[in-house]
């Protein structure tokens, strides 16, 4: 949060019937997560439960529309349509692909126009089959978060095949501590997702 507004608001903890049940300050199992039979973990300890203050930190391009990254143009944006976009390769990755997906114009999903929303259905299938053709993989996966910029953003992730340990949230851990890609192949990905793209509309940069 910039100095001055954290100076006008200082957060305080949050307070609801559900904020008042938790163990703040407390380390809670982690057992869970070792127990579910999608894990990849052995063993896992968490950090204990920090304080819940509001109001939070705004996320980015909400106090500075120009601080935006999707709203900028990217040598990393590999297909667009002029009202949607995929970017990828903006960082390392372990996966065979990730790709961001984001709307051309800065919309909130809170308020974006239903218009708009209605057509990211038949992109996702899209972008499914486009990750999909690239050899090697099995599945792609979609994951939204959101606390990052309001930007409204998801996810695609390429699961390769027969990895097991993969499968659901687990994909994601997996990506930080797999051997980065190398750099030729994961081009050679990108190229696949983009002109996969293209052949149902759209323009793939990545050539």
């Amino acid at each position: 949060m910039p100095d001055e507004l954290a100076d006008q608001t200082p957060q305080q903890p949050a307070d609801s019937a559900y904020h008042r049940t938790l163990p703040i300050g407390e380390r809670v199992s982690g057992e869970p997560l070792v127990d579910d039979p999608l894990s990849s973990f052995e063993e896992v300890r968490l950090r204990p439960l920090a304080p819940m203050l509001v109001p939070e930190a705004p996320r980015i391009g909400t106090v500075d529309r120009a601080e935006c990254g999707h709203c900028r143009p990217s040598a990393h944006t590999i297909w667009t349509d002029g009202t949607w976009q995929v970017r990828s390769g903006f960082t390392r990755s372990g996966l065979p692909f990730i790709g961001g997906i984001a709307p051309v114009d800065h919309v909130l999903l809170d308020s974006a126009p239903v218009e708009l929303l209605a057509g990211l259905g038949p992109l996702m299938q899209r972008i499914s089959a486009a990750v999909k053709s690239v050899p090697g993989v099995a599945r792609c996966h979609f994951s939204r978060w959101g606390d990052g910029s309001e930007h409204f953003h998801l996810w695609a992730l390429a699961r390769p095949a027969g990895m097991m340990q993969g499968r659901g949230p687990m994909l994601a851990f997996w990506d930080d501590v797999l051997p980065d890609v190398p750099d030729d192949l994961a081009a050679e990905h990108r190229r696949i997702v983009a002109e996969n793209l293209a052949r149902g509309g759209g323009e793939a940069l990545a050539t």
